[in-house]
Protein backbone atom coordinates (compact mmCIF):
# COMPACT_ATOMS: atom_id res chain seq x y z
CA UNK A 1 0.00 0.00 0.00
CA UNK A 2 1.57 3.07 -1.31
CA UNK A 3 0.54 6.41 0.25
CA UNK A 4 2.04 9.81 -1.27
CA UNK A 5 1.73 13.47 1.01
CA UNK A 6 1.15 16.09 -1.52
CA UNK A 7 0.49 19.98 0.30
CA UNK A 8 -0.88 22.95 -1.79
CA UNK A 9 -2.47 26.46 -1.25
CA UNK A 10 -5.59 28.02 -1.59
CA UNK A 11 -8.84 26.64 -1.42
CA UNK A 12 -9.57 22.94 -1.45
CA UNK A 13 -11.91 23.68 -4.34
CA UNK A 14 -9.72 23.02 -7.28
CA UNK A 15 -8.69 19.39 -5.71
CA UNK A 16 -12.25 18.55 -4.83
CA UNK A 17 -13.42 19.14 -8.14
CA UNK A 18 -10.60 17.10 -9.63
CA UNK A 19 -11.65 14.48 -7.41
CA UNK A 20 -15.38 14.21 -8.38
CA UNK A 21 -14.65 14.70 -11.89
CA UNK A 22 -13.86 12.53 -14.71
CA UNK A 23 -9.87 12.06 -14.68
CA UNK A 24 -7.49 13.43 -17.78
CA UNK A 25 -8.47 10.20 -19.28
CA UNK A 26 -11.81 9.28 -18.02
CA UNK A 27 -10.16 6.79 -15.69
CA UNK A 28 -12.76 8.36 -12.73
CA UNK A 29 -15.56 5.41 -11.85
CA UNK A 30 -18.43 5.81 -9.50
CA UNK A 31 -16.34 9.22 -7.48
CA UNK A 32 -17.66 9.37 -3.98
CA UNK A 33 -17.32 10.10 -0.28
CA UNK A 34 -16.11 6.79 2.03
CA UNK A 35 -15.18 8.72 4.94
CA UNK A 36 -15.16 12.48 6.42
CA UNK A 37 -14.17 14.04 9.36
CA UNK A 38 -18.07 13.96 10.56
CA UNK A 39 -18.97 11.18 8.63
CA UNK A 40 -21.32 13.34 7.14
CA UNK A 41 -20.10 15.55 4.93
CA UNK A 42 -21.79 16.61 1.71
CA UNK A 43 -20.75 13.88 -0.97
CA UNK A 44 -20.97 15.50 -4.35
CA UNK A 45 -21.34 11.53 -5.30
CA UNK A 46 -24.13 10.72 -3.73
CA UNK A 47 -26.64 14.12 -4.08
CA UNK A 48 -29.02 12.59 -7.14
CA UNK A 49 -31.43 15.33 -6.53
CA UNK A 50 -29.48 17.83 -6.38
CA UNK A 51 -26.75 19.45 -8.97
CA UNK A 52 -22.95 17.75 -8.61
CA UNK A 53 -21.38 21.20 -9.24
CA UNK A 54 -23.31 23.10 -5.81
CA UNK A 55 -22.58 19.86 -3.65
CA UNK A 56 -18.83 20.38 -4.87
CA UNK A 57 -18.65 23.67 -3.75
CA UNK A 58 -20.59 22.92 -0.62
CA UNK A 59 -18.32 20.46 0.02
CA UNK A 60 -15.10 22.53 -0.17
CA UNK A 61 -16.36 25.13 1.65
CA UNK A 62 -17.29 23.19 4.70
CA UNK A 63 -13.48 22.12 4.44
CA UNK A 64 -12.27 25.48 4.10
CA UNK A 65 -13.95 26.94 6.50
CA UNK A 66 -11.67 26.77 9.52
CA UNK A 67 -8.56 28.30 7.00
CA UNK A 68 -10.71 30.94 6.47
CA UNK A 69 -11.65 31.83 9.99
CA UNK A 70 -8.03 32.55 10.30
CA UNK A 71 -8.01 35.27 7.82
CA UNK A 72 -4.08 37.24 7.33
CA UNK A 73 -2.84 34.50 9.91
CA UNK A 74 -4.15 31.67 7.35
CA UNK A 75 -0.70 29.59 7.22
CA UNK A 76 0.86 29.62 3.91
CA UNK A 77 0.32 26.21 2.97
CA UNK A 78 -3.45 25.26 3.47
CA UNK A 79 -4.30 21.74 2.63
CA UNK A 80 -2.83 17.79 2.67
CA UNK A 81 -3.23 15.76 -0.11
CA UNK A 82 -2.72 11.90 0.13
CA UNK A 83 -3.62 8.99 -2.97
CA UNK A 84 -3.28 5.84 -0.76
CA UNK A 85 -2.94 3.29 -3.38
CA UNK A 86 -3.46 -0.74 -3.04
CA UNK A 87 -0.80 -2.74 -4.99
CA UNK A 88 -2.49 -4.32 -8.17
CA UNK A 89 -2.38 -8.14 -6.64
CA UNK A 90 -4.40 -7.16 -3.87
CA UNK A 91 -8.40 -8.06 -3.07
CA UNK A 92 -10.88 -5.30 -3.78
CA UNK A 93 -11.40 -3.76 -0.29
CA UNK A 94 -14.84 -2.26 0.27
CA UNK A 95 -16.01 1.09 1.08
CA UNK A 96 -15.94 0.55 4.93
CA UNK A 97 -12.50 -0.77 4.61
CA UNK A 98 -11.49 1.68 2.74
CA UNK A 99 -13.00 4.36 5.22
CA UNK A 100 -11.08 2.57 8.46
CA UNK A 101 -7.54 2.76 6.55
CA UNK A 102 -8.50 6.50 6.26
CA UNK A 103 -9.08 7.39 9.65
CA UNK A 104 -5.93 5.57 10.60
CA UNK A 105 -3.79 7.72 7.98
CA UNK A 106 -5.48 10.58 9.24
CA UNK A 107 -4.58 9.77 12.76
CA UNK A 108 -0.95 8.81 11.89
CA UNK A 109 -0.24 11.83 10.12
CA UNK A 110 -1.26 14.23 12.76
CA UNK A 111 -4.37 15.71 10.64
CA UNK A 112 -7.08 13.80 13.18
CA UNK A 113 -5.97 11.89 15.97
CA UNK A 114 -8.31 9.40 17.28
CA UNK A 115 -11.38 10.83 19.74
CA UNK A 116 -10.22 14.76 18.53
CA UNK A 117 -13.14 16.24 18.07
CA UNK A 118 -11.11 19.79 17.55
CA UNK A 119 -8.82 18.31 14.44
CA UNK A 120 -9.06 19.03 10.94
CA UNK A 121 -11.40 18.49 8.49
CA UNK A 122 -11.06 15.63 6.02
CA UNK A 123 -12.31 13.60 3.79
CA UNK A 124 -11.86 10.49 1.86
CA UNK A 125 -13.06 9.89 -1.92
CA UNK A 126 -13.11 6.72 -3.69
CA UNK A 127 -12.79 6.90 -7.69
CA UNK A 128 -11.16 3.44 -8.83
CA UNK A 129 -11.20 0.07 -7.03
CA UNK A 130 -7.69 0.29 -6.29
CA UNK A 131 -6.90 3.38 -4.14
CA UNK A 132 -8.72 6.28 -2.19
CA UNK A 133 -7.56 10.53 -2.08
CA UNK A 134 -7.53 11.88 1.46
CA UNK A 135 -8.22 15.60 1.30
CA UNK A 136 -7.65 17.55 4.86
CA UNK A 137 -7.18 21.15 5.29
CA UNK A 138 -4.27 22.06 7.61
CA UNK A 139 -5.76 24.24 10.15
CA UNK A 140 -7.93 22.25 13.20
CA UNK A 141 -11.59 23.34 14.11
CA UNK A 142 -10.31 25.11 17.18
CA UNK A 143 -7.89 27.29 14.90
CA UNK A 144 -4.94 25.71 16.03
CA UNK A 145 -2.18 24.15 13.68
CA UNK A 146 -2.51 20.27 13.49
CA UNK A 147 0.97 18.45 15.41
CA UNK A 148 2.29 16.70 11.90
CA UNK A 149 6.07 16.31 12.47
CA UNK A 150 7.03 13.73 10.26
CA UNK A 151 4.04 13.04 8.79
CA UNK A 152 5.38 11.61 5.48
CA UNK A 153 8.13 8.69 7.51
CA UNK A 154 4.67 8.56 10.16
CA UNK A 155 2.14 7.40 7.40
CA UNK A 156 4.40 5.19 5.72
CA UNK A 157 4.91 3.06 8.95
CA UNK A 158 1.41 3.11 9.51
CA UNK A 159 0.78 1.69 5.81
CA UNK A 160 3.19 -1.11 6.89
CA UNK A 161 0.50 -1.81 9.72
CA UNK A 162 -2.22 -2.45 7.41
CA UNK A 163 -0.68 -4.06 5.01
CA UNK A 164 -0.12 -6.43 7.86
CA UNK A 165 -3.58 -6.14 9.47
CA UNK A 166 -5.38 -6.29 6.03
CA UNK A 167 -3.28 -9.24 4.96
CA UNK A 168 -2.36 -6.88 1.91
CA UNK A 169 1.16 -6.81 -0.38
CA UNK A 170 3.85 -5.91 2.09
CA UNK A 171 6.52 -3.88 1.02
CA UNK A 172 9.58 -2.92 2.00
CA UNK A 173 10.56 -0.03 4.01
CA UNK A 174 12.04 3.00 2.09
CA UNK A 175 15.07 5.07 3.01
CA UNK A 176 13.67 7.93 0.63
CA UNK A 177 16.15 7.22 -2.33
CA UNK A 178 13.63 5.40 -4.85
CA UNK A 179 12.58 7.47 -7.54
CA UNK A 180 9.53 8.49 -7.86
CA UNK A 181 7.18 6.22 -9.22
CA UNK A 182 4.61 7.29 -12.17
CA UNK A 183 1.59 8.55 -11.28
CA UNK A 184 -2.07 7.14 -11.90
CA UNK A 185 -2.40 10.27 -14.86
CA UNK A 186 0.93 8.72 -16.47
CA UNK A 187 0.10 5.33 -16.24
CA UNK A 188 -3.63 5.46 -18.16
CA UNK A 189 -1.90 8.20 -20.41
CA UNK A 190 0.66 5.74 -20.96
CA UNK A 191 -2.35 2.78 -21.94
CA UNK A 192 -4.43 4.99 -23.89
CA UNK A 193 -1.56 5.94 -26.34
CA UNK A 194 -1.04 2.06 -26.52
CA UNK A 195 2.43 1.99 -24.45
CA UNK A 196 3.91 -0.11 -22.66
CA UNK A 197 5.88 2.14 -20.22
CA UNK A 198 5.25 5.67 -19.01
CA UNK A 199 7.06 8.54 -20.68
CA UNK A 200 8.71 9.48 -17.11
CA UNK A 201 10.06 5.34 -16.89
CA UNK A 202 11.55 5.78 -20.89
CA UNK A 203 13.33 9.19 -19.44
CA UNK A 204 14.24 7.30 -16.66
CA UNK A 205 15.93 4.76 -18.60
CA UNK A 206 17.11 7.03 -21.50
CA UNK A 207 18.48 9.73 -18.85
CA UNK A 208 20.84 6.64 -17.14
CA UNK A 209 21.92 5.40 -20.54
CA UNK A 210 23.50 8.60 -21.25
CA UNK A 211 24.96 9.12 -18.15
CA UNK A 212 26.81 5.46 -18.10
CA UNK A 213 27.97 6.12 -21.71
CA UNK A 214 29.28 9.50 -21.27
CA UNK A 215 33.01 10.61 -20.92
CA UNK A 216 31.56 13.95 -20.18
CA UNK A 217 28.71 16.44 -19.51
CA UNK A 218 29.01 17.60 -23.40
CA UNK A 219 29.07 14.23 -24.39
CA UNK A 220 26.04 13.41 -21.86
CA UNK A 221 23.94 16.22 -23.63
CA UNK A 222 24.89 14.89 -27.45
CA UNK A 223 23.48 11.16 -26.53
CA UNK A 224 20.46 12.72 -25.13
CA UNK A 225 19.55 14.21 -28.21
CA UNK A 226 20.61 11.60 -30.47
CA UNK A 227 17.89 8.97 -28.51
CA UNK A 228 15.05 12.04 -29.32
CA UNK A 229 15.37 13.32 -25.69
CA UNK A 230 15.03 17.04 -25.75
CA UNK A 231 16.69 19.19 -23.29
CA UNK A 232 16.03 22.21 -21.60
CA UNK A 233 18.47 23.98 -19.04
CA UNK A 234 17.66 26.45 -16.04
CA UNK A 235 20.23 29.00 -16.00
CA UNK A 236 22.42 31.08 -13.84
CA UNK A 237 22.64 35.16 -14.50
CA UNK A 238 26.31 33.87 -15.55
CA UNK A 239 25.14 31.78 -17.91
CA UNK A 240 26.03 28.26 -16.41
CA UNK A 241 23.59 25.45 -16.41
CA UNK A 242 22.08 24.96 -13.11
CA UNK A 243 19.40 22.26 -14.09
CA UNK A 244 18.19 20.72 -16.33
CA UNK A 245 14.75 19.04 -17.35
CA UNK A 246 13.68 16.65 -19.84
CA UNK A 247 11.05 15.97 -22.45
CA UNK A 248 9.66 13.30 -25.04
CA UNK A 249 8.76 13.82 -28.38
CA UNK A 250 4.88 13.66 -28.56
CA UNK A 251 4.75 13.49 -24.82
CA UNK A 252 2.33 16.83 -24.59
CA UNK A 253 -0.12 18.29 -21.79
CA UNK A 254 -3.70 19.06 -22.73
CA UNK A 255 -2.49 22.83 -24.37
CA UNK A 256 -0.01 20.75 -26.95
CA UNK A 257 2.85 21.93 -24.53
CA UNK A 258 5.50 19.55 -23.76
CA UNK A 259 5.90 17.59 -20.44
CA UNK A 260 9.21 18.41 -18.70
CA UNK A 261 10.55 16.20 -16.01
CA UNK A 262 13.04 17.81 -13.83
CA UNK A 263 16.06 15.09 -13.73
CA UNK A 264 15.70 14.97 -10.24
CA UNK A 265 12.02 13.86 -10.48
CA UNK A 266 13.03 10.92 -11.96
CA UNK A 267 15.53 9.50 -9.54
CA UNK A 268 17.62 11.50 -6.81
CA UNK A 269 20.99 10.77 -9.01
CA UNK A 270 19.68 12.28 -12.08
CA UNK A 271 19.73 15.72 -11.04
CA UNK A 272 22.15 17.72 -13.21
CA UNK A 273 24.81 18.43 -10.20
CA UNK A 274 24.94 14.66 -9.54
CA UNK A 275 25.37 13.63 -12.90
CA UNK A 276 28.27 16.11 -13.48
CA UNK A 277 29.89 14.71 -10.27
CA UNK A 278 30.10 11.59 -11.14
CA UNK A 279 31.11 12.63 -15.06
CA UNK A 280 33.69 14.36 -13.52
CA UNK A 281 34.88 11.65 -10.58
CA UNK A 282 34.89 8.53 -12.55
CA UNK A 283 36.07 10.72 -16.17
CA UNK A 284 39.10 13.09 -15.14
CA UNK A 285 40.77 13.16 -18.09
CA UNK A 286 41.51 11.41 -21.52
CA UNK A 287 41.98 8.16 -20.69
CA UNK A 288 45.52 6.55 -21.95
CA UNK A 289 45.13 3.92 -24.77
CA UNK A 290 44.96 0.37 -22.57
CA UNK A 291 45.89 -2.93 -25.31
CA UNK A 292 43.25 -5.89 -24.82
CA UNK A 293 39.81 -7.25 -24.78
CA UNK A 294 37.34 -4.87 -23.65
CA UNK A 295 35.24 -7.95 -22.92
CA UNK A 296 38.20 -9.37 -20.88
CA UNK A 297 39.11 -5.88 -18.97
CA UNK A 298 34.96 -5.65 -17.63
CA UNK A 299 34.97 -8.99 -16.75
CA UNK A 300 37.84 -8.84 -14.84
CA UNK A 301 36.64 -5.49 -13.41
CA UNK A 302 33.45 -7.12 -12.61
CA UNK A 303 34.53 -10.22 -10.83
CA UNK A 304 36.14 -7.63 -8.38
CA UNK A 305 33.42 -5.94 -7.13
CA UNK A 306 32.41 -9.01 -4.73
CA UNK A 307 35.88 -7.84 -2.82
CA UNK A 308 34.74 -4.63 -2.59
CA UNK A 309 31.47 -5.17 -1.36
CA UNK A 310 32.90 -7.99 1.30
CA UNK A 311 35.49 -5.20 2.76
CA UNK A 312 34.77 -2.63 5.25
CA UNK A 313 34.96 0.80 3.27
CA UNK A 314 31.23 1.01 2.40
CA UNK A 315 31.60 4.11 0.14
CA UNK A 316 33.43 1.98 -1.93
CA UNK A 317 31.02 -0.33 -2.26
CA UNK A 318 28.33 1.80 -2.71
CA UNK A 319 30.30 3.23 -5.71
CA UNK A 320 31.05 0.56 -7.47
CA UNK A 321 27.26 -0.84 -7.25
CA UNK A 322 26.61 2.54 -8.73
CA UNK A 323 29.03 1.44 -11.72
CA UNK A 324 27.24 -2.15 -12.04
CA UNK A 325 24.23 -0.37 -12.63
CA UNK A 326 25.73 1.28 -15.40
CA UNK A 327 27.28 -1.48 -16.41
CA UNK A 328 23.75 -3.35 -16.55
CA UNK A 329 22.48 -0.48 -17.84
CA UNK A 330 24.44 -0.67 -21.34
CA UNK A 331 24.06 -4.53 -21.44
CA UNK A 332 20.59 -4.67 -23.37
CA UNK A 333 22.38 -2.28 -25.99
CA UNK A 334 24.95 -5.09 -27.19
CA UNK A 335 22.99 -7.98 -26.18
CA UNK A 336 21.24 -10.91 -28.86
CA UNK A 337 17.70 -10.32 -29.25
CA UNK A 338 16.42 -12.94 -27.63
CA UNK A 339 17.96 -11.54 -23.79
CA UNK A 340 17.14 -8.21 -24.45
CA UNK A 341 14.13 -8.37 -22.86
CA UNK A 342 15.38 -9.87 -19.68
CA UNK A 343 18.19 -7.43 -19.53
CA UNK A 344 16.11 -4.46 -19.26
CA UNK A 345 14.12 -6.06 -16.60
CA UNK A 346 17.22 -6.52 -14.90
CA UNK A 347 18.58 -2.96 -15.58
CA UNK A 348 14.91 -1.64 -14.22
CA UNK A 349 14.43 -3.94 -11.00
CA UNK A 350 18.39 -3.17 -9.78
CA UNK A 351 18.22 0.51 -10.52
CA UNK A 352 16.62 1.29 -6.94
CA UNK A 353 20.12 -0.97 -5.57
CA UNK A 354 22.09 1.13 -6.85
CA UNK A 355 21.52 4.40 -4.33
CA UNK A 356 21.18 3.77 -0.66
CA UNK A 357 21.81 6.87 2.34
CA UNK A 358 25.85 5.99 1.98
CA UNK A 359 27.45 8.33 -0.13
CA UNK A 360 29.20 6.79 -3.09
CA UNK A 361 33.11 6.86 -3.73
CA UNK A 362 33.33 6.60 -7.34
CA UNK A 363 37.35 6.81 -7.35
CA UNK A 364 38.34 2.98 -8.11
CA UNK A 365 35.30 1.98 -10.72
CA UNK A 366 37.08 3.88 -13.84
CA UNK A 367 38.48 0.76 -15.17
CA UNK A 368 35.09 -1.03 -15.32
CA UNK A 369 33.05 1.98 -16.53
CA UNK A 370 35.71 2.83 -19.44
CA UNK A 371 35.48 -1.07 -21.05
CA UNK A 372 32.12 -1.43 -20.99
CA UNK A 373 31.77 2.15 -22.60
CA UNK A 374 34.44 0.63 -25.19
CA UNK A 375 32.31 -2.68 -25.74
CA UNK A 376 29.27 -0.15 -26.07
CA UNK A 377 31.04 2.04 -28.80
CA UNK A 378 34.02 -0.16 -30.42
CA UNK A 379 31.74 -3.34 -30.34
CA UNK A 380 35.19 -5.26 -30.58
CA UNK A 381 35.06 -9.18 -32.01
CA UNK A 382 32.55 -11.75 -29.91
CA UNK A 383 32.09 -13.85 -32.67
CA UNK A 384 30.62 -16.78 -30.72
CA UNK A 385 28.93 -14.59 -27.65
CA UNK A 386 31.57 -15.94 -25.29
CA UNK A 387 32.54 -12.52 -24.39
CA UNK A 388 29.21 -11.35 -23.43
CA UNK A 389 28.73 -14.55 -21.64
CA UNK A 390 31.18 -14.25 -19.42
CA UNK A 391 30.91 -10.70 -18.28
CA UNK A 392 27.46 -11.67 -17.71
CA UNK A 393 28.41 -14.51 -15.51
CA UNK A 394 30.76 -11.91 -13.32
CA UNK A 395 27.99 -9.56 -12.96
CA UNK A 396 25.49 -12.27 -12.05
CA UNK A 397 27.93 -13.08 -8.69
CA UNK A 398 28.50 -9.19 -8.25
CA UNK A 399 24.29 -8.57 -8.06
CA UNK A 400 24.08 -11.91 -5.63
CA UNK A 401 26.69 -10.01 -3.72
CA UNK A 402 24.94 -6.90 -3.74
CA UNK A 403 21.91 -8.32 -2.51
CA UNK A 404 23.86 -10.00 0.51
CA UNK A 405 25.69 -6.34 1.15
CA UNK A 406 22.12 -4.19 1.10
CA UNK A 407 20.58 -7.13 3.62
CA UNK A 408 23.20 -6.83 6.11
CA UNK A 409 22.97 -3.14 5.98
CA UNK A 410 18.77 -3.51 6.09
CA UNK A 411 18.47 -1.72 2.95
CA UNK A 412 14.82 -4.01 2.34
CA UNK A 413 14.20 -1.95 -1.05
CA UNK A 414 17.56 -2.50 -2.32
CA UNK A 415 17.87 -6.30 -1.54
CA UNK A 416 14.38 -6.94 -2.67
CA UNK A 417 15.43 -4.95 -6.00
CA UNK A 418 18.74 -6.96 -6.37
CA UNK A 419 16.99 -10.74 -5.72
CA UNK A 420 14.53 -9.53 -8.62
CA UNK A 421 17.06 -8.35 -10.99
CA UNK A 422 19.12 -11.56 -10.28
CA UNK A 423 16.04 -13.35 -11.53
CA UNK A 424 15.98 -11.94 -14.68
CA UNK A 425 19.64 -12.03 -15.13
CA UNK A 426 19.73 -15.99 -14.74
CA UNK A 427 17.34 -15.61 -17.19
CA UNK A 428 18.98 -13.74 -19.98
CA UNK A 429 22.30 -15.55 -18.70
CA UNK A 430 20.78 -19.04 -19.60
CA UNK A 431 19.60 -17.62 -23.70
CA UNK A 432 23.47 -15.83 -23.86
CA UNK A 433 25.36 -18.96 -22.16
CA UNK A 434 23.76 -22.28 -23.33
CA UNK A 435 24.53 -21.30 -26.70
CA UNK A 436 27.95 -20.56 -26.51
CA UNK A 437 28.85 -23.57 -24.02
CA UNK A 438 27.16 -26.32 -25.91
CA UNK A 439 29.35 -24.90 -28.87
CA UNK A 440 32.48 -25.30 -26.88
CA UNK A 441 30.97 -29.32 -25.88
CA UNK A 442 30.94 -30.60 -29.56
CA UNK A 443 34.50 -29.68 -30.01
CA UNK A 444 35.22 -31.58 -26.50
CA UNK A 445 38.43 -33.04 -26.85
CA UNK A 446 39.19 -37.30 -26.63
CA UNK A 447 38.37 -38.80 -23.25
CA UNK A 448 42.23 -39.73 -23.01
CA UNK A 449 42.87 -35.41 -23.32
CA UNK A 450 39.97 -35.14 -21.20
CA UNK A 451 41.34 -37.50 -18.30
CA UNK A 452 44.71 -35.71 -18.23
CA UNK A 453 42.89 -32.12 -18.18
CA UNK A 454 40.94 -34.33 -14.96
CA UNK A 455 43.74 -35.03 -13.50
CA UNK A 456 45.47 -31.54 -13.72
CA UNK A 457 41.91 -30.26 -12.43
CA UNK A 458 42.13 -32.54 -9.12
CA UNK A 459 45.54 -31.29 -8.58
CA UNK A 460 44.55 -27.38 -9.03
CA UNK A 461 41.36 -26.95 -7.27
CA UNK A 462 40.56 -30.45 -5.26
CA UNK A 463 37.99 -28.80 -3.24
CA UNK A 464 35.98 -28.22 -6.52
CA UNK A 465 37.03 -31.15 -8.89
CA UNK A 466 34.07 -33.92 -8.25
CA UNK A 467 31.52 -30.92 -8.38
CA UNK A 468 33.14 -29.34 -11.74
CA UNK A 469 33.92 -33.30 -13.42
CA UNK A 470 30.02 -34.15 -12.91
CA UNK A 471 29.17 -30.52 -13.95
CA UNK A 472 27.43 -30.44 -17.53
CA UNK A 473 29.41 -27.77 -18.45
CA UNK A 474 32.66 -29.45 -17.76
CA UNK A 475 33.46 -30.53 -21.79
CA UNK A 476 33.25 -27.01 -22.52
CA UNK A 477 35.80 -26.80 -19.95
CA UNK A 478 37.94 -29.26 -21.43
CA UNK A 479 37.23 -27.74 -24.66
CA UNK A 480 39.45 -24.21 -23.62
CA UNK A 481 41.61 -26.15 -21.74
CA UNK A 482 42.86 -28.39 -24.92
CA UNK A 483 42.69 -24.70 -26.80
CA UNK A 484 44.68 -23.00 -24.45
CA UNK A 485 47.39 -26.19 -25.11
CA UNK A 486 47.32 -25.30 -28.80
CA UNK A 487 47.87 -22.17 -28.40
CA UNK A 488 50.96 -22.75 -26.44
CA UNK A 489 50.12 -22.42 -22.80
CA UNK A 490 50.59 -25.04 -20.18
CA UNK A 491 46.95 -26.47 -18.69
CA UNK A 492 48.40 -26.92 -15.63
CA UNK A 493 49.77 -23.74 -15.58
CA UNK A 494 46.63 -22.49 -16.71
CA UNK A 495 44.53 -24.03 -14.04
CA UNK A 496 47.38 -22.99 -11.64
CA UNK A 497 46.87 -19.00 -12.35
CA UNK A 498 43.38 -18.59 -12.70
CA UNK A 499 42.68 -20.49 -9.13
CA UNK A 500 45.47 -18.02 -7.62
CA UNK A 501 43.90 -15.05 -8.87
CA UNK A 502 40.98 -15.49 -7.11
CA UNK A 503 38.98 -17.96 -5.37
CA UNK A 504 35.79 -19.84 -6.81
CA UNK A 505 33.74 -19.55 -3.43
CA UNK A 506 32.22 -16.97 -4.94
CA UNK A 507 31.07 -18.20 -8.07
CA UNK A 508 27.46 -19.29 -8.65
CA UNK A 509 28.75 -22.28 -10.48
CA UNK A 510 32.20 -23.15 -10.85
CA UNK A 511 32.52 -25.25 -13.75
CA UNK A 512 31.60 -22.11 -15.93
CA UNK A 513 33.52 -19.53 -14.19
CA UNK A 514 36.60 -21.22 -14.45
CA UNK A 515 35.67 -21.97 -18.69
CA UNK A 516 35.28 -18.37 -18.38
CA UNK A 517 38.28 -17.82 -16.72
CA UNK A 518 40.52 -19.83 -19.03
CA UNK A 519 39.30 -18.63 -22.20
CA UNK A 520 40.01 -15.15 -21.19
CA UNK A 521 43.44 -16.03 -19.95
CA UNK A 522 44.38 -18.09 -22.85
CA UNK A 523 43.22 -15.72 -25.37
CA UNK A 524 46.29 -13.66 -24.14
CA UNK A 525 50.09 -13.80 -25.66
CA UNK A 526 51.68 -17.27 -24.67
CA UNK A 527 54.85 -16.43 -22.85
CA UNK A 528 57.83 -17.32 -23.89
CA UNK A 529 60.11 -20.16 -22.45
CA UNK A 530 62.60 -17.33 -21.00
CA UNK A 531 59.31 -15.68 -19.38
CA UNK A 532 58.03 -18.98 -18.16
CA UNK A 533 61.52 -19.78 -16.77
CA UNK A 534 62.04 -16.31 -14.78
CA UNK A 535 58.26 -16.78 -13.32
CA UNK A 536 58.99 -20.48 -12.46
CA UNK A 537 62.52 -18.97 -10.70
CA UNK A 538 60.73 -16.23 -8.87
CA UNK A 539 58.08 -18.59 -7.86
CA UNK A 540 60.24 -21.00 -6.48
CA UNK A 541 61.95 -18.02 -4.08
CA UNK A 542 58.79 -16.93 -2.44
CA UNK A 543 56.39 -19.00 -0.89
CA UNK A 544 53.12 -19.80 -2.18
CA UNK A 545 50.69 -17.21 -1.68
CA UNK A 546 47.55 -17.97 1.14
CA UNK A 547 44.22 -18.75 -0.83
CA UNK A 548 41.47 -17.06 1.34
CA UNK A 549 37.74 -17.00 1.61
CA UNK A 550 35.38 -13.63 0.75
CA UNK A 551 34.53 -12.12 4.23
CA UNK A 552 30.71 -13.21 4.55
CA UNK A 553 30.05 -14.80 0.98
CA UNK A 554 26.76 -14.97 0.78
CA UNK A 555 25.19 -18.23 -0.84
CA UNK A 556 24.44 -18.15 -4.14
CA UNK A 557 20.64 -19.83 -5.01
CA UNK A 558 19.89 -20.67 -8.64
CA UNK A 559 16.70 -18.98 -8.57
CA UNK A 560 13.86 -20.33 -11.06
CA UNK A 561 10.42 -18.40 -11.93
CA UNK A 562 7.83 -19.79 -14.23
CA UNK A 563 8.35 -18.94 -17.92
Amino acid sequence: MIPKVILGQGSTRGLVRYLFGKGQANEHVDPHLVGSWNDFAPDPGRSPHRDPKDVEKQLAAQLDQPVRMLGDRAPETTFWHCPVRAAPEDPILTDAQWADIARRVVAAAGIAPDGDEEACRWVAVRHADDHIHIAATLVRQDGRRPQRNHDKRAVQKEARQIEADYELRRLKAGDGTAAKRPTSKEHFKAKRLGQDSTAREVLRTRVRRAVAAADSEAEFFVLLEATGVTVRLKLAPSGDALGCNFALPGNVNENGEPVWSAGSTLAPDLSLPEIRERLTTTNPGPPAARPGNPWHQATAATERIPRHLTAPDDHAAQGHLVVLGETLDLLPLTAPHAARADLQEATSAFERATRSRITADLDSTRVLRRSVQAILRDRPQDKDGAGFAMLLDAALTAVAFAAHWHRTRRHAQQEAAAQQALLHLHAAYGQIAEPVLAGLARRAPAQQTQNRLAHHLRQAAPEYAERILNDPAWDALATVLAEAETAGHNAATVLDQVMGQRTLDDAHNPARALTWRIRRLSQRHTPSPRAEAAKARSTAQRPAPLTHRAAAAPPLPRPRRSR
